[in-house]
This record gives structure tokens, sequence and C-alpha cells, in this order.
């Protein structure tokens, strides 16, 4: 009998979707293997299957492997069937042993595609994921499937019940710019930073109207807090400027949103090859005003786009992958999520997640 490892403390219990004369080998072999592999580059189940015969004497010192190394086909039909939501749950309580509860992480929510994943013969729409991104720990958090039918709005609220929230500031971008959403995140003890556009009546519109006042001189400047930021890199200069404040009186729809306490502006000028563009956006908030304090929030939220979604695709080739019947594209996604959280975790090699992969 194998000692147990940290992976099988928490994957030991998934449901097997095999019948028993079926089962050659066990499940939490076939989930480990499949993890190590893709820690190792893998990003396939044939890729699985070779890296688990290039390393059977590895694997067999924590594995049991009763029947050796599973093939690649066995790999494919075990996460086409496996159940997502049980692997999920198996996951969050996974993250859940590992993450540090800090006061005021952001939580930063956000959906990606993998645009390879769609069958057109079959009218299989690509996988369309939404993910939660603690800052604080750097850590994925969970995962929610968006329904083919359906969009972001009803996946985000199966997310944030799914995590325990208290005390975190949650931002999400203006899909999830929602009465219902909002007030499900005051009601798990968290705060929210929330972008608005044109999907909620009046809302932006009086946001920037109230912001736009303010530049013409029209309302004393001394009633918003200001802050500004500059960076500079590679040839790049961007300034951005945020605006926070209290006075909610010309916010017009103010009484529907919970616990709203604040609204915010940012003017992103980046500068590069000698062009320069202007971005402005409006967010509001349950935070009491404070430009610098919704300023951390609101750049934490951006930085979901790099440790997750750019890694995802760069260093991990998700976009590319073609891996779509069944189970296996959410099941996939979940492992890769896993991984990055495991390799974010890796603190003895001071290198890049590529390198830290080849290196593994």
């Amino acid at each position: 009998m194998q000692h147990a490892t940290t992976l099988s403390a928490h994957f030991d219990t998934l449901p097997d979707p095999r019948i028993d004369r079926c089962k050659h080998h066990k499940l939490i072999d076939i989930v480990t293997i499949a993890i190590c592999a893709v820690i190792s580059n893998a990003d396939g189940w044939t890729d699985i299957a070779a890296y688990g015969r290039a390393k059977h004497a590895f694997l067999q010192q924590f594995l049991d492997l009763p029947n050796g190394i599973p093939s690649h086909d066995t790999f494919g039909r075990v996460f086409t069937h496996l159940d997502p939501r049980a692997f999920q749950s198996a996951f969050l309580a996974w993250v859940d042993a590992i993450r540090l509860k800090l006061p005021g992480d952001v939580v930063a929510i956000d959906g990606k595609t993998e645009r390879r994943t769609h069958d057109r013969a079959i009218d299989l729409s690509p996988l369309h994921i939404v993910s939660a991104w603690s800052t604080a720990n750097r850590l994925v958090l969970g995962q929610v499937r968006v329904d083919t039918k359906s969009n972001e709005i009803t996946a985000i609220p199966v997310l944030l019940d799914l995590l325990d929230l208290e005390d975190c500031i949650v931002t999400i971008d203006a899909m999830g710019c929602q009465v219902a959403i909002a007030e499900q995140i005051v009601a798990q003890g968290a705060d929210y930073v929330l972008a608005c556009k044109g999907n909620q009546g009046h809302l932006a519109e009086d946001v920037a109207c109230l912001f736009r006042q303010v530049e013409e001189a029209e309302l004393d400047p001394t009633r918003f807090d200001y802050c500004q930021t500059i960076c500079e890199a590679h040839g790049r200069r961007e300034v951005r400027e945020y605006w926070s404040t209290d006075d909610l009186a010309p916010i017009r729809d103010r009484g529907r949103w919970s616990q709203l306490r604040s609204v915010a502006m940012v003017r992103s000028e980046r500068t590069s090859n000698g062009c320069t563009s202007v971005e402005t956006r409006q967010y509001i908030s349950s935070l009491p005003s404070g430009a610098e304090r919704v300023a951390y929030a609101i750049r934490n939220h951006w930085g979901i786009e790099n440790p997750v979604h750019w890694v995802l695709d760069v260093v991990f080739a998700a976009d590319e992958s073609r891996v779509r019947i069944g189970h296996s594209a959410h099941n996939l996604a979940i492992i890769r999520h896993l991984v990055l959280n495991l390799l974010r975790q890796e603190t003895s090699l001071k290198t890049s997640l590529r390198q830290k992969r080849l290196l593994t």
C-alpha cells in the first residue's frame, strides 16, 4: 500500500465513471499521472501516456499502477466521462487547503474561450470558462463552464457560490455588472468593484457625466479623491488617473445596488511607438470612496490577463487544444488550472513558468 499524497487526499474520492470490468487502472493513478504530465509540458492524452511510460519508475514510487501505465485511449475515455462537477469539487477542496485567507484580497472574475475546442460538424461551441483568481495568493480559486446556450451572467453567480469570499474585494468586468450579482457578493461578506457600460440603463451615463462635471470645473474637485500611476516599460508609457467619490446623488438608479457606497472613473493614456490612445472606464463599488484603494482593486483585476489567460494561451497552448469530446475539454481545463497553481506555489526554481514545466 502506497503512502497517501496530497493529491490523493483530495482526489481519491472522485466517482469513477467506468464499469467494474473496465477498471484495469486506479482512477487516482490516472488523474495523478495526467497532472504530473501536464506539469512536465504534456498537452494532450497521447503526450500524457508517453510521459507515463517514460516516468514509469518514478511514478511507481507513489502510485500503485497495478497494470502499468494506461494507454492514451484510456486517458481520453476516462476524462471524457469523468463528472467535471465532482472534479471541480475536489479542486476546490485542494485550493481551500493551501489558500491563505487575507482580508482585502482581490478576487478577479473573468472569462476565457478556448477557441479550437469547437466542432462545426456537430454544432459544438468552443469551451468558455469563467474563473476566479486570488491576486494575494496567486491562485485560481475555481472555475465554471458557461453553458453553450447562455453567457457569463448565469455562470458568475454559480462560481461565486462555490467560493469563500468573506472580507475579499470581488472585481468583475461590465458583463457582471448586474444588480443580483452585486447583492450576492455583499451577502457573501465581500465588497465589489464592478465595471459599468451601457447594459444597466442610465448607470454608466450618470457616472461618466458626474466625472465630466469635475473635469469641466462645474463641481468642487475637493469632493473627489484622486491618484495617478505612471508605468514605463519596453518603450511604452501608460498614465492612469483615478477619481473616486461617495457623492451618489446624480446616480439615478443608486437605490437598486446593494451597499453602493462610491463610484469611480479611470482614464488610461498609453503611448507606444509615437502613438497615443486614451481609454476611459467607469466603476461602481461597495467600498468607501478612495482613489488609491479602488485603483488597487482595478489594477489587480487587469492582472488576471497575464498571470492566467496569457499563461494558459502561451505557456500551456490552451487555445490550440483540440480536446473536445464529452467532458474532456472541461476536465483538461481544470487540470491546467491546478497545474498553474502548483507552478505558482513552487518558489525554489527562480525561473519562468515555461522553464519550470521543462525542468520538472
